[in-house]
């Protein structure tokens, strides 16, 4: 067993079963799905959200192998992603309480409870009311440079996200003043699935940045837009990212692409 408690869980569960107490919180649920539960609870006055994992079994863990992708078997992943990357000062959610019991894979039980963001906006929702009421081209800018940024520091760390989306970027705070602050208040979310390895490799990094590209595909990204999120996340001048970066970035582009067609299969008249 694996315990790691800050406040206000460290005092409350001293000396009890701390997976009971978990058990014992109630809230709204967000996502449930076979083997993990994701809901918002208040304790003392404060919210916390808490994703509690009750194991996959080996279906699903050999149908994963099966399909060449890793697992997850729980909670483990985000709370070391989330440590790693507030190490590194990429903002993300505050994790506060982790834990985990049980060696079998398939059996395994574990949580990780995080601080409430509020007010809170994903970036997807954000853009795509842009495209009803427009900003300025430094604002846009501003966000690109943030994001691309983000992805940079995020890789850098060794973490990729595996679902790096534009609504798994929370604008925490108020969208006005985000605008002029260079949307300081973005946070990373969603990191249940994110893998720690040191450097990351090109497959992972390419499918981290296509993933940005195909859900920013509905705000008509222009050349421009483009280069700026290059110099930002290489962090070279962009005459040495396209020199250098050539074959990389065409298999961002397909991969972009083909996750467009598939989008588009399987959500007839939805735009991404």
């Amino acid at each position: 067993m694996m315990l790691e408690l800050g406040e206000p869980f460290a005092t409350l569960w001293q000396g009890r079963d701390v997976f009971a107490e978990v058990d014992r919180l109630e809230g709204e649920t967000y996502r449930a799905l076979e083997g993990r539960r994701t809901f918002r609870t208040l304790v003392n006055g404060e919210g916390f959200f808490i994703k509690v994992h009750k194991g996959v079994g080996w279906g699903e863990i050999l149908k994963n192998l099966a399909s060449l992708r890793m697992p997850v078997i729980g909670a483990r992943n985000e709370w070391q992603a989330l440590t790693r990357l507030s190490a590194q000062g990429v903002t993300v959610p505050v994790p506060v309480a982790f834990g985990v019991r049980g060696n079998n894979p398939a059996q395994q039980e574990s949580f990780i409870i995080t601080r409430e963001l509020t007010p809170v906006i994903d970036l997807d929702v954000l853009t795509h009311q842009w495209l009803e009421q427009p900003v300025s081209a430094v604002v846009r800018r501003r966000l690109i440079h943030r994001v691309a940024s983000m992805t940079r520091d995020m890789h850098a760390a060794g973490i990729n996200h595996r679902d790096c989306y534009l609504c798994h970027f929370l604008l925490v705070g108020d969208v006005a003043t985000a605008m002029e602050d260079g949307f300081a208040g973005t946070h990373l979310i969603d990191l249940h699935r994110a893998r720690y390895r040191q450097p990351v490799p090109a497959r992972w990094r390419i499918k981290d940045i296509s993933g940005l590209y195909f859900s920013s595909l509905h705000m008509k990204l222009s050349r421009a837009d483009i280069f700026r999120f290059l110099r930002t996340y290489y962090a070279r001048p962009l005459r040495e990212v396209l020199a250098t970066a050539g074959p990389e970035l065409a298999r961002i582009e397909r991969k972009a692409q083909r996750t467009l067609r598939h989008h588009l299969k399987h959500h007839a008249g939805s735009a991404p």
